[in-house]
C-alpha cells in the first residue's frame, strides 16, 4: 500500500482527501495546509504542521495547492524521491516545468498531472471513434468564480482542452492565432485560440469564465464522421457516414453525393457511458502506474506540452483590451 500525503486542503484538496480514503492502493497518511484552521474542518485525517514532516512519512505526494506553489512543493518532493501527483497546470512557468522534468528523471519517480478530462467517461467512450480529426471545436464556458482568477482563463480553463486536443492530434503545431478580452479581472476572461497543425488539422478553442451558463463540449470532425463529447453532461454522440450498398432502407437517412457519386447513409450512435468519478479514476490510474512501473496516463511531459502551448496562447493575448 502506498503511503500518500496531500498538500493543500482547499476546495479541490478536500475532494482529493475524501477520494483517497476510498482507494485501496493508497494509505492516506495526512495532509498539510498553511491555514491551520483546515485541521478543524477535516478532523478525520491527520493534520501535519509542516510540509517536511508530511513528506518524511509518505511515499507519494498529492499536490493540490495554488499553481504559484506547485514548483516549490514539487521540487521539495522530487529531491526526496517521492512520486507526485500534481494538479494542472503543471507549473506557473514553462521554465519551472522544465526543471521539474529534469528532477523527476533524476529521481526516477512517477509524476502524473491532473488533466482530469482525460478520465471523463464521455471522452473515454468516444476515444475509440476518434481517428484522424481534421477540425476540432471546443467550448469551455463557466460562470464567474473569483477562486480561479489567480491565473488567466487560458491556464485555468482552456488548458483542459489543449491537453485533450494534443492527446488526439499526433502532429506538430504550425501556427497559433488568438483573441481575447479582460472583463472583470486583469487578465483575459474570454479567450479564443486557433491552433493549426502540420498534418492539416485545425483546432478552434474558446474559453470563458464569465458566462451565464456552464458548458464543456468538444466536437471532432474527421473523414465520414462527427464525434461530439459533452464533458459536463457526460454524454457522447457519434455520427458516421457509410456507403449505401444495394437498395437503401426507405426509412434510413441518406445523403445524395450527386454527379454519379452515389449516396451515403447516416448512422447515429450514443456509446454507453460507464458511470465513474474522473478524479478518483485519475488517482487510481496513478497508483497503478507506480505499482506496475508504467508511464502515467497523463505524464509530466504531457503536462509540459499543454503548459507550453497555454503559455504561447497567453503570451499572444498580453495587452488585450480591458473593458472599462
Amino acid at each position: 500500500m502506498l503511503k500518500i500525503g496531500v498538500l493543500g486542503a482547499g476546495h479541490l484538496g478536500k475532494i482529493h482527501i475524501n477520494l483517497l480514503k476510498e482507494i485501496d492502493s493508497f494509505e492516506l497518511v495526512g495532509f498539510y495546509d498553511p491555514d491551520e484552521s483546515k485541521a478543524e474542518q477535516i478532523k478525520d485525517v491527520p493534520y501535519f504542521k509542516s510540509m517536511d514532516d508530511l513528506m518524511a512519512n509518505c511515499d507519494v505526494i498529492d499536490i493540490v495547492t495554488p499553481t504559484v506553489n506547485h514548483f516549490d512543493c514539487a521540487v521539495k518532493a522530487l529531491r526526496l524521491s517521492k512520486h507526485i501527483f500534481i494538479e494542472k497546470p503543471l507549473a506557473n512557468t514553462v521554465q519551472e516545468a522544465k526543471e521539474m522534468i529534469l528532477l523527476a528523471e533524476e529521481a526516477n519517480v512517477k509524476v502524473q498531472v491532473g488533466h482530469v478530462e482525460r478520465f471523463n467517461p464521455a471522452f473515454i467512450a468516444a476515444q475509440q471513434f476518434i481517428k484522424q480529426p481534421l477540425f476540432i471545436e471546443t467550448h469551455r464556458l463557466a460562470q464567474f468564480n473569483p477562486r480561479g482568477t489567480d491565473v488567466s482563463v487560458v491556464l485555468d480553463l482552456m488548458i483542459h482542452d489543449i491537453d485533450i486536443v494534443l492527446s488526439t492530434v499526433k502532429s506538430t503545431i504550425k501556427k497559433i492565432s488568438t483573441s481575447g478580452v479582460a472583463v472583470v479581472s486583469d487578465t483575459p476572461d474570454i479567450a479564443n485560440a486557433r491552433i493549426e497543425f502540420d498534418n492539416g488539422c485545425v483546432a478552434n478553442l474558446t474559453a470563458s469564465r464569465i458566462s451565464l451558463k456552464n458548458m464543456r463540449k468538444t466536437r471532432f470532425f474527421q473523414k465520414d464522421a462527427y464525434i461530439s463529447v459533452d464533458f459536463l453532461k457526460k454524454s457522447s454522440e457519434i455520427v458516421r457516414l457509410k456507403e449505401v450498398e444495394g437498395t437503401p432502407d426507405p426509412f434510413a437517412m441518406t445523403i445524395d453525393l450527386g454527379e454519379g457519386k452515389g449516396s451515403k447513409q447516416i448512422y447515429f450512435e450514443n456509446p454507453k457511458i460507464q458511470e465513474s468519478n474522473a478524479i478518483k479514476e485519475e488517482l487510481c490510474s496513478f497508483a497503478d502506474a507506480i505499482i506496475n512501473d508504467k508511464v502515467p496516463m497523463v505524464s509530466i511531459h504531457d503536462g509540459y506540452e499543454a503548459l507550453h502551448i497555454a503559455h504561447q496562447i497567453a503570451d499572444k493575448l498580453k495587452g488585450v483590451t480591458t473593458l472599462a
